[in-house]
């Protein structure tokens, strides 16, 4: 008996492993095709924006040399930067263009797997997760660049050329372009923290004050060293971390601190 009951045993892994190996390589064939799709529509949209490089460098280059006097233009100091840095511009852009579709590919992926309730509160998380880093990076490029080159270009010395480098000034702007898109995801992070239940909506209130010092300290390490952009950084994420206790609360109504 206890022969026949190992023998079954060993039968029943058996075809319980031989059942766990076409999921498994289903999965990763999904998860190929969809990495694969992901990849070919960033090249695609990179292909496309490649010609017009030279000229979306000069749109992004605006609000430095409206601050800059008119004889004023930004230079190469690598030899190749001409080249490069445009193209390097354009497959950021591309990136940029193509998140909707790359974040798409994702969920795409993990979808089948959640529950209705999941996928009911993950989509609207999604796109505004997208919409508010496309907000963040829109409030950067229109408000926050001119107040920030026009108070340095105030500041800087008559005698002193202001002469950028092209790399250099494409680098500070992606990383203003990432700090203000990534902190403008503050009120889906909160949303995200209450709908696991790691803290309440009554609990991010009474919170207010410390949440308020935490977001000018990130403030002034992730903004260059100037008043305005700080303030600019702030004031914003102030107004964001409001809206996420009440998208929190509408969330999840009733809810009380625990104890």
């Amino acid at each position: 008996m206890s022969r026949d009951h190992d023998t079954y045993s060993d039968a029943d892994a058996d075809a319980g492993t031989d059942g766990a190996e076409p999921r498994l390589i289903d999965h990763l064939i999904e998860l190929r095709a969809r990495l694969l799709r992901a990849v070919a529509g960033l090249i695609l949209i990179f292909v496309v924006l490649l010609p017009f490089a030279a000229d979306i460098y000069a749109v992004l280059a605006q609000p430095l040399l409206s601050a800059l006097p008119e004889s004023g233009k930004l230079v190469a100091v690598d030899p190749a930067g001409g080249f490069f840095v445009p193209v390097k511009l354009a497959f950021f852009a591309a990136l940029l263009v193509t998140m909707p579709w790359l974040l798409y590919q994702a969920w795409a992926f993990v979808a089948p797997g959640l529950y209705h309730r999941e996928k009911r509160l993950a989509m609207p998380l999604l796109v505004s997760a997208v919409a508010l880093f496309y907000a963040g990076c829109a409030f950067a490029f229109f408000l926050v660049l001119p107040s920030v080159f026009g108070f340095l270009a105030r500041f800087t010395p008559d005698v002193v050329a202001m002469t950028p480098d092209i790399g250099k000034y494409l680098d500070f702007v992606l990383v203003i372009f990432l700090a203000f898109g990534a902190s403008f995801e503050l009120p889906v992070a909160l949303v995200i923290l209450v709908l696991l239940g790691w803290v309440t909506p009554q609990q991010l209130k009474d919170s207010r004050g410390y949440a308020v010092v935490g977001i000018f300290v990130v403030a002034a390490v992730i903004t260059p060293p100037d008043v305005v952009s700080q303030l600019m950084l702030a004031i914003p994420m102030c107004i964001l971390y409001e809206l996420g206790i009440v998208a929190s609360r509408w969330l999840k109504p009733g809810q009380t601190p625990s104890a």
